[in-house]
């Protein structure tokens, strides 16, 4: 979900904009303003991802207003000047739309908004994400390889974590939610309520049974297509 701001000083406009911003499921409309200087305070109290923004206002214009920004949100600008056009994508803007813009050109500009922010926020997760975690065990830290992890097994409050290196697993307080947090950047599929399985570990796929080496672990009809989309063909 992109939050978002429209800002325009003409009514009639602000309210086609504001209706638009409504009609599309990933936007959450977090304010709508009259002028830059009401977006400028809306952004320091709020965290917007996505500015809908005029160009000729009163005061301070649109393009004044991104360059004042420090660490501007993604921009769309709406505007029914053209000369504007070469001026706004030099600050990296993500769409241009001249007024009065059809809906499937507003929704286009929201579609690369959007993917624009899967992207940035797919490289931030692999950034921030170490190779590594550590768990309370007995009362010391144990240090966790992710790549080592051949599998995970859930018992009530607690974890089995089943290394490659080691034939007794590791077993800490933690639930099933908490460690696959820890894994959503890697290659790990949950397939059973009390399973989540390393994709590159499955050696073979028999029914309701995954094999990996000597073990077979269950897999639960209602888990069955996230394998299926996790195991390329």
């Amino acid at each position: 979900m992109l939050n978002c701001i429209a800002v325009d000083d003409e009514k009639l406009v602000l309210d086609l904009l504001v209706d638009n911003i409504q009609q599309v499921p990933f936007l959450h409309l977090t304010a709508r303003c009259k002028n830059a200087l009401e977006a400028a305070d809306i952004l320091h109290k709020e965290k917007i991802d996505l500015i809908f923004l005029d160009v000729q206002m009163p005061g301070l214009n649109g393009l004044q207003f991104v360059k004042s920004l420090q660490h501007p949100p993604m921009v769309v600008f709406v505007t029914a000047y053209k000369q504007y056009a070469f001026d706004a994508f030099d600050l990296n803007v993500i769409d241009y739309l001249l007024k009065p813009v059809s809906f499937e050109r507003f929704l286009k500009a929201c579609n690369k908004a959007n993917e624009l922010s899967n992207l940035k926020q797919k490289e931030s997760s692999k950034e921030e994400k170490p190779g590594y975690f550590f768990v309370y065990v007995e009362y010391n830290l144990v240090k966790i390889s992710i790549p080592d992890i051949v599998y995970i097994e859930g018992m009530k409050d607690y974890i089995k974590i089943f290394l490659a290196n080691t034939t007794r697993p590791v077993i800490t307080k933690m639930s099933m939610k908490a460690i696959e947090e820890k894994l959503l950047p890697y290659r790990f599929v949950r397939t059973h309520k009390s399973y989540i399985i390393a994709a590159d570990k499955i050696q073979a796929v028999k029914r309701d049974l995954i094999a990996i080496g000597n073990t077979e672990l269950p897999l639960s009809d209602i888990y069955k297509a996230n394998l299926e989309k996790m195991l390329p063909r």
